[in-house]
């Protein structure tokens, strides 16, 4: 009951911390993890991936980037394909949803890191265990990702997860992820 209270407590924390951030910086654009730096963080050994042959998913181009739908512990999300992003990274708003749903769990939290972002800065984020990521027929175990803390921060899919999922490729005119 402790560890939840905890985990509650930070997520609070950093959601006042980056609206204290934002109204002092106003007029900055959103950012996102491009370099970690992980002061205490564990990788999971299950590097289990299933897949049902090639999988193609189609990809929506929005605003300058590409989304691709992804099952985190069954949940569907639409995820910005980032493969600048070193994890996977979801805000609070997610996070709370999956903690509601019990779709992330006590154990699921692994700790705090200190991640770099886009603009240079550093932000705290929340180190969590996803048990299973899915795109398409491709579903890879317990996958590092990060909780930003930030309400409205991007869904970004990062290395954490991409690299998990071997080969793929991009087509740009079918707006086409293909993993092979």
């Amino acid at each position: 009951m402790k560890k939840i209270f905890y985990i509650i407590t930070v997520l609070l924390v950093g959601l006042l911390m980056t609206d204290c951030a934002r109204c002092s910086r106003s007029g900055t654009n959103r950012t996102h993890h491009t370099d970690s730096r992980r002061q205490s963080s564990q990788r999971h050994n299950d590097k289990s991936t299933t897949t049902s042959g090639k999988g193609v998913i189609k990809m929506k181009k929005r605003g300058g980037v590409y989304e691709v739908p992804a099952k985190i512990n069954g949940v569907e999300m639409q995820f910005i394909f980032d493969t600048g992003a070193s994890d996977v990274t979801i805000s609070l708003t997610e996070a709370s949803y999956l903690l509601k749903q019990g779709k992330l769990k006590e154990e699921d939290f692994v700790g705090v890191a200190q991640y770099q972002i886009a603009d240079g800065s550093i932000a705290e984020g929340t180190v969590i265990n996803l048990r299973e990521v899915q795109i398409g027929n491709k579903k890879v175990k317990n996958v590092q990702a990060s909780i930003v803390h930030n309400m409205e921060a991007p869904l970004l899919l990062g290395q954490s997860a991409l690299e998990r999922f071997g080969d793929f490729s991009i087509n740009y005119q079918k707006q086409t992820l293909t993993f092979k």
